[in-house]
């Protein structure tokens, strides 16, 4: 079993459970904890993290392993 699952909430969050290193686009390293939830909506006022936002904008994602792509 991986040490690290990330899962595509339906209409919501990535919840990360691991031990993960996450960075900033400066490559500064954020504190996180070894349960998260990472915002996919684009909404939160607490960017990377999930603040439920997802729900109030009415955000709609539901991944479904049959249709991901991967790109080569």
């Amino acid at each position: 079993m991986a040490d690290v699952v990330i899962r595509a909430t339906r209409n919501g969050s990535y919840h990360v459970k691991g031990k993960v290193i996450l960075q900033d686009s400066a490559g500064n390293e954020i504190p996180t904890k070894e349960e998260m939830w990472l915002c996919r909506c684009g909404q939160s006022q607490n960017k990377p993290f999930c603040d439920s936002s997802h729900s109030k904008v009415k955000f709609v994602s539901i991944v479904k392993k049959d249709e991901v792509k991967l790109d080569s």
